[in-house]
């Protein structure tokens, strides 16, 4: 949908509704607005490790995942 149409769509959906429920319209839009501004911006898990120098091997990982789940039933009955 074309960004025009959509805020048309919106203005005229909006234009329907009685004053006090477009106030509740216009907050809601400024909440989605002030959340977007400071959201902060996320950092992938191994850009918060890099600075802790741990080298993980897969073979580390597959000796953990032994460690926790080598007892785990396979079955259950």
């Amino acid at each position: 949908m074309e960004a025009i149409a959509l805020e048309q769509q919106i203005l005229a959906s909006i234009r329907t509704l009685p004053v006090q429920q477009q106030h509740e319209v216009l907050n809601f839009a400024r909440f989605l607005h002030q959340k977007a501004a400071n959201k902060p911006p996320r950092r992938s898990l191994k850009g918060l490790c890099a600075d802790l120098k741990i080298q993980i091997t897969a073979a580390d990982i597959d000796e953990a995942r032994q460690e926790m789940w080598g007892t785990f039933p396979r079955e259950i009955v």
